[in-house]
């Protein structure tokens, strides 16, 4: 029996959701008129939950009506995107729609995910994407990532890399990175990013892909050595360190992403009132400042451009997860 089955998924979901049938909703000239409820499906205080919040107060603003963050964590966002999925899609129900529950969860679990994003998830606005550091400890001898590539080609499966668990995009980068470079490493999965972490630095498993908040104290410390970074562009933060393409993955680009949904049937006139606003809310300098000091990078566009972005990242993870026989059931 997996971890999800002894975990009662199939039950928590059902408790988490509405028991009504969502019904179809008009627009309505007087939309926003009360407050809107914002459903993050992680628990409270992560790196999710504070950046969802932070927006949820500058959509309060440009609204000017209350937004109340509810949080919905449990089974790697699953639970909390199943809730918003049966809400009533009246535009006062809307959430943070994530990589895991949107584009790797249908694949890497799909007994255990009760909705069907294509037809249950109306998508407002892609947010932010979230570039990786891909670190090693001070005592492997690499000072680059085609160093790295060469060492673990001689010695197949000796390299180890650490994740936050099965199927994160910690995780799934590793795989990725193998298959691209052509060699065997061995996935340590832990608990959360931060005992990886940890055993990073203590020379416990020899590499890792960590988002830039949680990677930058022990970069800054001299603890880790960074070599590639897996977004498109260099980081702010990191100018000096190239990104795997630059460093000879020409293909490589992973993020661990953001975004803002709602239940499908949300009457068009009130998503696009959203997707207007959040882009106004994107393009303040102060929103783009807190992005870059974590890493991150802000987003935005139309609800079409989300809708195409989250299929090219399920097409993409999906091709990983089954070539690489990842499974969590």
């Amino acid at each position: 029996m997996s971890l999800l089955k002894k975990m009662g998924v199939s039950a928590l979901v059902a408790a988490a959701c509405t028991a009504m049938a969502p019904s179809v909703a008009h627009a309505d000239d007087t939309w926003p008129s009360r407050p809107i409820t914002f459903v993050v499906p992680y628990a409270a205080g992560g790196f999710g939950d504070t950046r969802m919040r932070m927006l949820a107060r500058e959509l309060a603003e440009e609204l000017k009506v209350s937004v109340v963050v509810e949080n919905k964590a449990g089974a790697g966002g699953v639970i909390g995107t199943a809730y918003l999925a049966k809400s009533k899609p009246d535009g006062y129900t809307i959430g943070s729609g994530n990589l895991a529950p949107l584009s790797v969860n249908p694949t890497l679990m799909p007994k255990n995910v009760p909705y069907d994003v294509k037809k249950d998830i109306a998508p407002i606005i892609l947010i932010e994407e979230s570039p990786l550091i891909l670190s090693v400890n001070n005592q492997v001898p690499v000072k680059t990532l085609q160093e790295l590539i060469a060492l673990a080609k001689k010695n197949p499966g000796k390299y180890m890399f650490g994740s936050s668990g099965v199927g994160g995009a910690h995780h799934l980068s590793g795989e990725l990175f193998a298959s691209q470079a052509g060699i065997k490493l061995s996935h340590v999965p832990y608990k959360g990013g931060a005992p990886a972490a940890t055993d990073l630095m203590a020379g416990h498993i020899d590499m890792m892909f960590e988002m830039g908040y949680a990677a930058m104290p022990a970069i800054q410390a001299k603890k880790v050595h960074p070599l590639a970074v897996t977004s498109a562009k260099r980081l702010a933060l990191l100018p000096d360190v190239p990104t795997m393409a630059e460093s000879g993955l020409p293909d490589f680009e992973s993020y661990n992403w953001q975004g803002v949904i709602a239940p499908a049937g949300t009457p068009e006139p009130i998503i696009q009132k959203l997707n207007v606003a959040f882009n106004a809310i994107l393009k303040k300098p102060e929103v783009q400042k807190a992005f870059e000091i974590t890493g991150g990078q802000s987003s935005g566009g139309t609800p079409e451009d989300f809708a195409k972005f989250i299929q090219s990242e399920t097409e993409k993870w999906a091709k990983v997860i089954q070539s690489s026989n990842i499974s969590v059931e």
